[in-house]
């Protein structure tokens, strides 16, 4: 005898019931077996829609993306100083300046510079400075300004040779004022002795100056 499966192929009635399109008398001809299979089978995919819709919502959103904070900024290239020509026993000059106004010095690397905590000029500073006024007023470089950096040894206290490097830059800054130069285009800056490499008098005699640089 041939066994049966436990399941019998829908009857017209219960595929109606299956697409939905029934009526009372239609669906009363469906054995209850039937009628409970089917109505699972149309609720199923109802109820797993549900839950996948539930288990989206419930999902964390993905993690902001964030610049690491230990990143190491790039190191600025240091700044590039200009080269001093000695030009006179108290000053300096960048050798941009020494070319383009021509300047005519002597070998003055041996002469004296300011004297300690002192801030004259010697003759050989103003004659070159008067070089260097003309320059910048009616000759190469006129209209252009200039920077005057004063200077002292590393003998005595920082906040005192500061102090004494600004009244060496102010007393070259005076002179070519007095030359014609306009004052608005001198600068004054002192860094005193922070750069300041004397370790002996002729040493300290260099570390003594004031140099002048193109702005």
């Amino acid at each position: 005898m041939k066994r049966s499966s436990g399941f019998s192929a829908p009857t017209a009635a219960a595929r109606l019931l299956l697409h939905g399109s029934h009526d009372r008398s239609t669906f009363g001809a469906v054995p209850r077996k039937t009628k409970r299979m089917l109505l699972f089978s149309r609720a199923f995919p109802l109820a797993m829609l549900v839950l996948a819709s539930a288990a989206c919502a419930h999902e964390a959103p993905p993690a902001p993306v964030t610049a690491t904070a230990n990143a190491t900024p790039p190191t600025p290239a240091p700044p590039v100083r200009p080269r001093i020509v000695v030009v006179s026993p108290n000053v300096r000059v960048s050798a941009e300046l020494a070319e383009l106004c021509k300047l005519r010095f002597d070998n003055v690397g041996n002469a004296p510079k300011f004297d300690f905590d002192e801030s004259t000029l010697d003759v050989q500073d103003n004659a070159i400075l008067t070089q260097i006024g003309e320059c910048v007023t009616k000759g190469p470089l006129a209209g252009r300004s200039l920077e005057l950096v004063g200077r002292a040894d590393p003998r005595g206290r920082e906040a005192y040779n500061m102090a004494l490097g600004d009244r060496r830059a102010e007393t070259v800054r005076t002179f070519l004022v007095k030359a014609g130069v306009p004052a608005l285009g001198l600068a004054i800056t002192s860094r005193g002795e922070k750069d300041a490499i004397g370790t002996d008098e002729m040493g300290w005699e260099r570390d003594r100056r004031v140099d002048i640089v193109l702005r």
